[in-house]
């Protein structure tokens, strides 16, 4: 028996599907989800072997209830919207449902699902969050795990980001918070317009400097409105320049 949860904000796509996972004895159906953080906390408390994921809900989208699982389930898409990295879902072997959707189009994801059961699903569910963050959409927040709670920063609150080891230190004028993703992930998916990579360890907000002072051969510091200091390296220091067209 593999266990299966429903994360969707529309009763009646839920009602759906539950009545499309009849045909499917083998699946046995453990909640129904309103939103992500329902959904979140019913994959920490169920350890789901696959779920059916709405992407554009309330609160917070499919994709970044995602980003705060460390070992995601396998993944069956439920959207109504095409833009969502369609393409990125074919790519990575992840699959979806687009709505409205019938038995027949379910059942083959199903089949799907227990074809690939056995390779790596968490992989294939890495890689797809990592070509949907680069959405416009997902570039202007960032969604963190604090403690038990959920905390959504806007990218305007964010001062700077910071490496710290397998994390990145999120800095905000409400102090800083830890998000499970590599310096690449950020300086890729964020406003270049906004962020800048300065340095190997840092990703600044340009919008939060005041100025820039030389500091050691060819390094300079940025110093932001916080009063924080970030480094800068030659490379760094030609990236603010043309950013700030300087």
């Amino acid at each position: 028996m593999n266990k299966v949860i429903i994360i969707d904000d529309e009763p009646l796509a839920r009602s759906i599907v539950k009545e499309y996972l009849q045909k499917h004895p083998q699946l046995e159906l453990m909640q129904e989800c309103g939103d992500g953080f329902e959904g979140l906390k019913a994959i920490q408390q169920h350890q789901p072997d696959l779920i059916f994921l709405d992407i554009q809900m309330p609160k917070i989208s499919g994709f970044e209830m995602l980003e705060l699982i460390e070992q995601p389930p396998s993944v069956i898409f439920t959207t109504a919207f095409e833009e969502y990295a369609i393409k990125a879902f074919e790519a990575h072997a992840v699959d979806y449902l687009l709505k409205p959707f019938d038995q027949e189009r379910f059942d083959k994801a199903i089949t799907k699902w227990t074809e690939q059961k056995s390779t790596s699903t968490g992989k294939a569910t890495q890689d797809l969050l990592e070509t949907a963050s680069l959405s416009p959409f997902q570039s202007q927040r960032i969604v963190v795990k604090n403690g038990s709670k959920i905390k959504i920063i806007p990218a305007h609150d964010v001062l700077y980001l910071e490496a710290a080891d397998d994390y990145v230190k999120i800095h905000t004028p409400e102090g800083y918070f830890l998000k499970n993703k590599t310096m690449n992930h950020f300086e890729q998916s964020l406003d270049k317009l906004q962020f800048v990579r300065t340095h190997r360890s840092y990703i600044v907000n340009v919008q939060q400097i005041t100025r820039i002072d030389p500091y050691e051969k060819d390094n300079h510091v940025a110093i932001l409105r916080s009063g924080a200091k970030v480094p800068v390296s030659r490379s760094g220091y030609g990236k603010l320049k043309e950013v700030l067209g300087l």
